[in-house]
């Protein structure tokens, strides 16, 4: 998933994300709901999920699932209405057909935001306007975040 950035941002620390990403929302706009995010372990995936989910109201704590593979949370639209917000974390799946047993499919078909944390396998199952976001450390200590 190589392109050129739409937008990119800098952060030097970790609640700099919260800002970054109401930028990120604004900019993808509410209609796309299938966010991708790619880097290396520790550069700040979870961070900025929870700081999205935040934004778009999910009002309970935000964790990695990286055992679980799929935490799922509600968040209150502006309808008050209360939906599924699911957080993927594929680094320990291992193929396509693995993800495919935990219903991928199912769940990218959905109309509810989805955050996925190591996307790599599952790129042909993605939808063609899908969020992508690359974290990359810096040279200084810091974050770049590119959308993509």
């Amino acid at each position: 998933m190589s392109k050129e950035p739409i937008a990119t941002f800098h952060a030097h620390m970790p609640d700099q994300m919260i800002d970054i990403a109401l930028q990120l929302l604004r900019i993808a706009g509410d209609a796309r709901r299938k966010w991708t995010f790619e880097g290396m372990l520790g550069t700040g995936k979870t961070t900025l999920i929870q700081a999205l989910c935040h934004h778009i109201g999910v009002r309970e704590a935000v964790t990695s699932p990286t055992f679980a593979i799929v935490n799922e949370y509600i968040r209150t639209n502006a309808q008050r209405q209360h939906e599924p917000v699911y957080h993927l974390d594929l680094y320990r799946i291992q193929s396509l057909e693995e993800a495919l047993a935990i219903d991928i499919e199912d769940l990218l078909l959905r109309p509810y935001y989805t955050f996925i944390e190591w996307p790599e396998l599952i790129t042909p199952l993605l939808p063609a306007d899908v969020i992508q976001v690359r974290i990359e450390h810096t040279s200084d200590s810091g974050r770049k975040v590119l959308l993509l």
